[in-house]
């Protein structure tokens, strides 16, 4: 034991390093604020403009939270930190507009053992470029330094998104109806769920991140980083088409493509999904393969190429697919929405889950 006296940077917290990650990003997260941001970069609060609310007759505000998984310890085993941002946007972001509400204003989270102003900087920069994409405002954060309960070069993300709504303009299961139809749209791959079955499987087969693999025509890291794609404005512009008669999307996330689906159908309906509508791409194929992964767990666990679901009226179809091309989102018919015929056998149904008594889903044939 010695008397020399224990500060703050002795117990492992660096304020300057953070101060220095601050100056690193603040000119990425300026660029994702219009004039509705207030205050700058660095205030204890973000301060958001609510004027144009006054257009509203009747605006509800929606609200999304989420993080990235264990898809950070691929970024952090490959030291690429610049794409996960990505991913946090689109799990929080993609949750909101589903409802047809337009993304305001997004804060993030970043917990880690060690501050690295230019790791998190990268990070952080990254969650502005998808802000951007998403037409969506930084306007807040927090970086906390935890020495001894990550190690150095561990860290954590979460953020959270708040969006406005015209109340009947909410898009959910009381719009959608028997004959409406399923439009997919195409995932960039694994997005960010399921990655500890994919993580478990990799280990099982030995296979490093720094394998090239020709199905994927670059490395394993480099698939498996490959970031969210992020839909909130090509959502948006779906919906505002009057011609493609949008009644509801989904966002496919953890639990699946059934799962997800399941949640915006209301009960006494089912949707039919036609397995053969799409090909698999590699990377879902490749888990698969590797880990002898059941259909069923695959099918619970990872979106299998398909990110988000329209439901659309019969005669919207064709609109919902041109506007997506127009947009550059790979789209198909993925199914449609029928009654549910009570004497229909059960067991291969998907129905109740994240505790919404809804609708249900069945998925037919085999994939491509």
């Amino acid at each position: 034991m010695t008397n020399e006296p224990l500060t703050y940077a002795a117990a492992g917290v660096d304020t300057e390093a953070g101060d220095k990650a601050v100056e690193l990003m603040k000119d990425a997260v300026r660029r994702t604020h219009g004039p509705a941001v207030l205050g700058g970069v660095g205030g204890f609060a973000g301060l958001f403009d609510l004027s144009a609310i006054r257009a509203y007759r009747q605006p509800l505000l929606a609200t999304s939270t989420d993080g990235v998984g264990t898809k950070v310890a691929i970024a952090q085993a490959l030291d690429k930190h610049d794409t996960i941002g990505f991913d946090l946007v689109g799990m929080v972001v993609d949750d909101i507009v589903v409802v047809g509400a337009e993304p305001l204003f997004m804060t993030d989270y970043i917990a880690t053992g060690k501050v690295v102003p230019e790791r998190v900087a990268d990070i952080v920069r990254g969650i502005a470029q998808a802000c951007e994409v998403a037409g969506t405002a930084l306007v807040g954060g927090e970086t906390a330094e935890h020495p001894g309960l990550l190690e150095p070069d561990e860290y954590d993300v979460a953020g959270a998104a708040t969006g406005i709504v015209e109340a009947d303009s909410v898009l959910g299961p009381e719009r959608v109806r028997a004959g409406d139809v399923l439009v997919a749209m195409g995932s960039s791959g694994l997005h960010s769920n399921g990655y500890s079955l994919v993580r478990a499987v990799v280990k099982h087969a030995g296979w490093t991140l720094d394998r090239h693999v020709e199905e994927f025509g670059r490395t394993l890291g480099e698939e498996l980083l490959e970031p969210t794609r992020v839909y909130a404005r090509d959502v948006l512009a779906l919906a505002e088409e009057p011609a493609a008669q949008v009644h509801a999307f989904t966002h496919v996330t953890g639990g699946g493509l059934a799962a997800n689906l399941a949640r915006v159908l209301p009960a006494g309906t089912v949707a039919t999904v036609d397995r053969a509508s799409w090909e698999v791409p590699a990377v879902f194929r490749t888990v698969r393969d590797l880990g002898s992964v059941p259909r069923r767990d695959l099918e619970n666990t990872l979106n299998l190429g398909v990110g988000m679901v329209a439901v659309v009226a019969a005669d919207g179809v064709d609109a919902a697919l041109a506007t997506l091309a127009r947009r550059g989102v790979p789209a198909w018919v993925l199914g449609t929405v029928a009654d549910l015929d009570p004497a229909a056998p059960a067991e291969d149904l998907v129905a109740g889950t994240k505790g919404v008594d809804g609708g249900a889903v069945r998925l037919t044939g085999d994939y491509r």
